[in-house]
Order: structure tokens, then C-alpha cells, then sequence
């Protein structure tokens, strides 16, 4: 696979990731209803810098399986494949969550140094990461990857989540949105599911092959 229609892919199944509800789109939600659009847009540069943990851990590590064991490559791609099928199967059968009617608090207004920390901390110290970043560099690794690709490929994931989380901001900052966001939750958690279910396939088919 080229650098294009790595990008491509990766480019596909991250934005519908980031959409779905999760850990860092409470917070900006959070940050922007509490705060501001300032606060939102700047705990959205964090969580964007916080990927940059998991993107160089994911590619360093996996460029040296990719140059010195080409089993342990297929090992690698077996397991990612399978984690994202499981992703995909949960995300399937995610169900409408009932809509949220609390009262969004002001809370006390950090430095922008601090609320960039805030989301830096959110995204890096998510457990769930590592294996999600692991599983999508699985689609586009082959033996004959440049190591350079795997961190262009991230980059790229960074500036995305950066741009996705800008865009949250700027329609959280009308509080009436905040609904519609919640009813579609569902709807994106299953969009992404299925994404993510051929994804895994994809990469377990080529293992087969």
C-alpha cells in the first residue's frame, strides 16, 4: 500500500473514531459549555499533542518488528485485525443513550497552559490507546514500509483530531446542538463499527492470502 491510500484509509476510519462519544469528547464538551470556545479549542490542541505519545511508541516499536521479524509482524497484524473486528462488533450494537438534562456548571477557568495539559493528560493517559493506535498502523504495514510512513501516518492522525475537535467547539459553543450530538451518538458509534469490522477483515483476509 502507497502513502496516499495509506492516508486515505487511515484518514476514513480515525475521523469516524473521533466522532464516536468517548473520554475526549466529553471533556471538550465540557471545556466548551463551561469555559468557552477558547478553553474548547485549546483542550482540543491538547488532546491532539497528546496523541504524539501513542503515534511515537506505536511507530518506533512496530518499525522494528517490521525490520526484524516478519513473523512477528504477521503476529502483530493478526492481533490488530482481531481487536478491530471487536471494535467494530461493539460498536454494531451500540444502543440510543437517553438524553442528558443536567445543568453544565461553570467551573474554575485554568491558564491556557493548564487546559492544554487537561486534554494532553486525557488523551495520553487513555488505556485504551495503545491498542487502538496498534491495531489501524496494522492496515497499511507491510515488510516493506518506510518507518517514515508510520510517523507521517501520524502526524496526519494528529492534525485530524485537532481539526474534528475544533469543529466540536465551534458548534458546542450553541449549547441546543449539545442534543443533537446526543442523539446521533448511537448512530456514529455503529457507522464506525462497521468501518472498523471491515477494516479487521481486511487485515485478517490479507494474513489468509
Amino acid at each position: 500500500m502507497d502513502l496516499y491510500q495509506g492516508l486515505l484509509l487511515i484518514t476514513s476510519i480515525h475521523l469516524l473514531a473521533a466522532a464516536a462519544p468517548g473520554p475526549d469528547f466529553v471533556l471538550v464538551s465540557q471545556q466548551t459549555l463551561s469555559n468557552g470556545k477558547r478553553a474548547g479549542l485549546l483542550c482540543s490542541l491538547g488532546i491532539a499533542l497528546g496523541l504524539s505519545v501513542h503515534i511515537l511508541y506505536s511507530s518506533l516499536g512496530l518499525a522494528a518488528i517490521i525490520a526484524n521479524s516478519s513473523s512477528a509482524l504477521w503476529g502483530i497484524k493478526l492481533l490488530g485485525g482481531g481487536y478491530l473486528i471487536y471494535l467494530g462488533v461493539s460498536g454494531l450494537s451500540a444502543r440510543a443513550r437517553p438524553l442528558e438534562t443536567q445543568v453544565v456548571k461553570p467551573v474554575v477557568a485554568r491558564s491556557p497552559i493548564k487546559t492544554i495539559g487537561l486534554g494532553f493528560l486525557c488523551n495520553a493517559l487513555n488505556p485504551k490507546a495503545p491498542i487502538y493506535f496498534v491495531s489501524l498502523f496494522t492496515i497499511v504495514l507491510s515488510q516493506d514500509t518506510p518507518a517514515q510512513h508510520l510517523l507521517i501516518y501520524g502526524l496526519w492522525m494528529m492534525v485530524l483530531q485537532l481539526a474534528w475537535f475544533s469543529l466540536l467547539t465551534a458548534l458546542l459553543s450553541r449549547p441546543a446542538v449539545t442534543r443533537k450530538f446526543q442523539r446521533m451518538g448511537h448512530w456514529i458509534d455503529r457507522i464506525a463499527g462497521g468501518a472498523m469490522l471491515l477494516l479487521g477483515i481486511k487485515v485478517l483476509a490479507t494474513r489468509a492470502s
